[in-house]
């Protein structure tokens, strides 16, 4: 596919002014990648053609997590030395093609600092919607905040919810914005009825919780939210139907590099 005609984009001017630690400046460079058309990457392809049933994206490894390499223009494409083929693709169809793998982006590795990578996580809050996800790295926790009436209210509904089998809770501090409280909900199926019957009992419950606290809830078979990972891992059960839970996981030893993302400096 030719890119003579597509000219330097959003994509390299936000990837200029991303650093470590500028989560704004990060979170404005999904955003470009986000947008169809002006959110174009040159995908290096270590087989085949572009558009080709044999295509293959190349692949690296960094510290343990698998990354697609690409480029940002066609003068990043020269600048890099790649010699096979390439293709132009918007950022929005990659990471759709690449988080359900568990595989990132890395942005112009040739560069001078090694380039910039965007983990699976967040290509999964391309794919989906940046605003339906919060910014990471997450730092999550037990919650810390005493709110027993509403726990105990929805410990009481939630029993008389045959389609719950258990409740779970965490306090998520996004890398932009003001932390809150989840309840992560496992059900035994997800039919509409059992989900409407889900819903009811958490508007149910909602009136319970103190004026200002964000309360959001997440389905516990989302196995790519990166809050649900956590709280398989660490988040003992305060409501189990089965009376099977687990010992918990003191909050000290959740990971302070910010759950599911490269340590701090990785992007």
């Amino acid at each position: 596919m030719s890119a003579s005609g597509i000219a330097t984009g959003q994509v390299e001017h936000m990837l200029r002014q991303v650093t470590p630690g500028r989560y704004d400046a990060y979170e404005a460079l999904l955003r470009a990648l986000a947008t169809p058309t002006t959110g174009q990457v040159w995908m290096l392809l270590w087989q085949g053609q572009a558009g080709s049933p044999d295509a293959q994206y190349g692949t690296m490894d960094v510290e343990g997590h698998g990354y697609a390499p690409c480029v940002t223009s066609a003068q990043e494409l020269s600048a890099s030395g790649w010699n096979r083929s390439y293709e132009v693709v918007d950022g929005l169809d990659v990471a759709r093609t690449l988080y359900p793998d568990h595989h990132g982006l890395w942005l112009n590795p040739h560069a001078p600092g090694g380039g910039v990578g965007i983990p699976w996580l967040d290509l999964r809050r391309i794919a989906t919607g940046l605003d339906r996800q919060p910014a990471g790295p997450l730092r999550l926790s037990e919650p810390g905040v005493e709110i027993p009436q509403f726990y105990a209210l929805l410990a009481q509904n939630a029993h008389r919810t045959p389609a719950l089998r258990s409740l779970r809770r965490a306090w998520v501090q996004p890398a932009l914005g003001a932390p809150y409280l989840v309840i992560g909900l496992d059900v035994y199926d997800t039919s509409p009825p059992a989900v409407d019957a889900v819903r009811a009992m958490m508007q149910q419950s909602i009136g319970a919780v103190p004026e200002g606290l964000p309360v959001s809830t997440v389905a516990m078979t989302d196995d790519h939210d990166p809050v649900v990972m956590w709280m398989r891992v660490h988040a003992r059960p305060f409501y189990d139907r089965e009376a099977h839970a687990t010992a918990p996981v003191a909050p000290s030893q959740a990971s302070a590099a910010g759950y599911g993302y490269p340590p701090a400096g990785r992007f």
